[in-house]
């Protein structure tokens, strides 16, 4: 279903509405969360201000963790069917134009022969391309089709809270009609602009809006430049590129090869320039390097480059998620990454709270967890927009405004003898460089929690062994992803993210850890949970026939894992407990302090 067949909500009523949780907002945020909280059962109703879901390619490098939380729901082969394939995701080219001179390329997103293994080793997830006029509706899709209810057209005014719900005041925008919904939560996941935080009044760190920039979307068949060297981005290298923007003047596919997004830069402080078809044109002719070909303009629209994160993202009952509460440029690929796993980290705290299996401090954690996450990707990201200056430097340039220094410097490049030598070595390693903003593995899975939903086992945090920003570096230390590898079910080859999720904890042990099982399915029992039992050894109803998970777990063969429904270790004992009793108290004490019901 595509956005525009979304059913539209009927007018409000002037009646108070009630749910567990409301939503405000339909990006990758809002939608996840709609997503996530209905496939747990809870109670939510999605509310946008917007009369149908994105219609314009925004966010749209879509990462393995984001789609391992995805596969977790439900509805990763839905994505994949309707997405650019990782395959096609192929370079990142840095040139003058698309019929213009080649500066060189990049392999990106792990499609190169080197980088493949890292990736296929950490995750059974893909990388996809996948803009947000396919994500939203696929999640918002599903979110319906498991229960969540969605109005649109429906405007976000205020909220006040009390000790036992929040009461948010919206205004119809067909009728005009003003109403209330009364939620026992509330999460704004309603932009950078977000009301919900500024009435929130979250504290913010960065400099706010620090360049400008346009984005015109077209439709052009440029397959004759550009399909034998496929790339997501093209980063071109002209004369006014580098002021204000992502660095340099940009072509992003969005359809290979036929729709595009151009994006270029223009002054904060004098405001976007006027999109007249003659400036949208001449853009559009100086990226791509010929007039040689009929465009179609869908859309062209300006936007600032951001450098702002909130330090405390959560007060009370409410909690803001996705670029409400981090705000910063499309390098990386993080934004609606970022997004959605705040909404898978925050989704299953709040179901357990909503259920009565957890007590109301779990929802602390949330800040706990993801504020340190806000600032990071806000500042990787920018900083990726700096490193785009090595480029320049690297040619012996501050600017691009000189022309005839600009082609002096291109030809330099292609000159024989000692000086041409020294700008081709210092170019080739300026481009290498941006593998920290297009093969940022470790950016992506490296994430640890420091919270209460996190008990340490008294060790510390390995060290990393090599960049932590390129490369994924899996452990099972309490606070750490829970690592993938492939065992076996039956036979059947099987991640170990598959064993854990949709909604429950999960204990993983092996030979020697039945203790540990009985623990489990007794607490689950008595405190009305669901923990998935997991052994995994030779005879178990897992099996290790590759010896991958032995190599990754950090514990012995009877030690044991506590995974959160996230995916990430709760609590790790690294090995056989001395008895049932003691079995049965850690596990009752480190799920009961991850809970808050101790």
């Amino acid at each position: 279903m595509s956005a525009a067949e979304l059913p539209a909500s009927p007018p409000a009523s002037s009646a108070t509405l009630d749910t567990d949780v409301l939503v405000v907002g339909s990006g990758p945020a809002g939608a996840s969360a709609a997503l996530f909280l209905a496939t747990y059962g809870t109670r939510t109703l999605l509310i946008t201000k917007y009369g149908r879901l994105s219609d314009t390619p925004r966010a749209h490098i879509t990462n393995q963790r984001t789609m391992e939380a995805l596969r977790d729901m439900g509805v990763e082969e839905t994505l994949m069917a309707l997405a650019t394939p990782w395959e096609s995701m192929g370079n990142t080219t840095f040139c003058t134009s698309l019929a213009g001179e080649e500066l060189g390329r990049i392999p990106s997103w792990g499609t190169d022969t080197v980088r493949h293994a890292d990736y296929e080793l950490q995750s059974p997830c893909t990388m996809l391309d996948a803009p947000q006029t396919i994500t939203e509706p696929v999640m918002v899709q599903a979110a319906q089709e498991r229960g969540a209810r969605i109005r649109f057209d429906t405007e976000y005014l205020s909220h006040v809270q009390d000790d036992e719900g929040v009461t948010t005041s919206v205004r119809d925008r067909l009728t005009g009609a003003e109403h209330t919904i009364r939620s026992r939560y509330l999460i704004g996941a309603d932009g950078a602009r977000s009301a919900v935080a500024a009435d929130l009044d979250l504290p913010f760190e960065g400099p706010g809006a620090v360049a400008g920039a346009m984005s015109i979307v077209f439709e052009a068949d440029l397959t004759h430049l550009v399909a034998h060297r496929p790339s997501v981005l093209y980063w071109m290298l002209q004369p006014g590129a580098e002021r204000e923007g992502v660095g340099l003047g940009v072509l992003r596919m969005i359809k290979p090869w036929t729709e595009w997004m151009l994006m270029w830069g223009y002054e904060v402080a004098a405001g976007p320039p006027t999109f007249t078809d003659e400036v949208v044109r001449e853009l559009a002719v100086a990226l791509v390097g010929t007039e040689d070909f009929e465009m179609r303009v869908r859309s062209a629209s300006p936007w600032t480059v951001n450098h702002h994160f909130a330090t405390t993202i959560a007060r009370g009952r409410v909690f803001c998620a996705g670029d409400a509460v981090h705000r910063h440029p499309p390098t990386n690929g993080l934004g609606s990454n970022t997004s959605i796993q705040d909404a898978y980290n925050l989704a299953w705290k709040l179901a357990h709270v909503v259920a009565g299996t957890a007590g109301p401090a779990l929802l602390d954690s949330y800040d706990a967890e993801r504020a340190p996450i806000a600032r990071q990707i806000v500042e990787r990201a920018n900083q990726s927009i700096a490193d785009t200056g090595r480029i320049l430097t690297a040619l012996d340039l501050s600017d691009t405004t000189d022309v005839d220094k600009l082609e002096a410097a291109l030809a330099l490049r292609k000159a024989p003898g000692p000086e041409g030598e020294a700008v081709r070595a210092a170019l080739r390693e300026a481009i290498a460089y941006k593998a920290h903003e297009f093969a940022a593995h470790g950016v992506e899975h490296n994430q640890r929690y420091a919270s209460s939903a996190v008990v340490p086992d008294g060790t510390p945090m390995p060290e990393y062994r090599r960049d932590p920003t390129l490369y994924a570096q899996p452990t099972t230390w309490p606070g750490a992803k829970l690592p993938h590898t492939w065992v076996t079910r039956a036979g059947h080859r099987v991640s170990t993210l598959d064993l854990a999720g949709r909604g429950s904890f999960t204990v993983v042990t092996g030979i020697g850890g039945a203790a540990w099982l009985a623990a489990a399915a007794e607490l689950a029992s008595t405190w009305g949970l669901t923990i998935t039992p997991v052994s995994i050894g030779p005879g178990e109803p897992i099996e290790d026939p590759y010896g991958s998970w032995a190599e990754l777990r950090e514990i012995g063969d009877a030690g044991v894992l506590l995974v959160r429904p996230d995916l990430y270790v709760a609590g790790r004992h690294a090995g056989a407990p001395a008895s049932a009793a003691e079995a049965r108290t850690w596990l009752a004490d480190v799920l009961g302090a991850v809970l808050d019901r101790r």
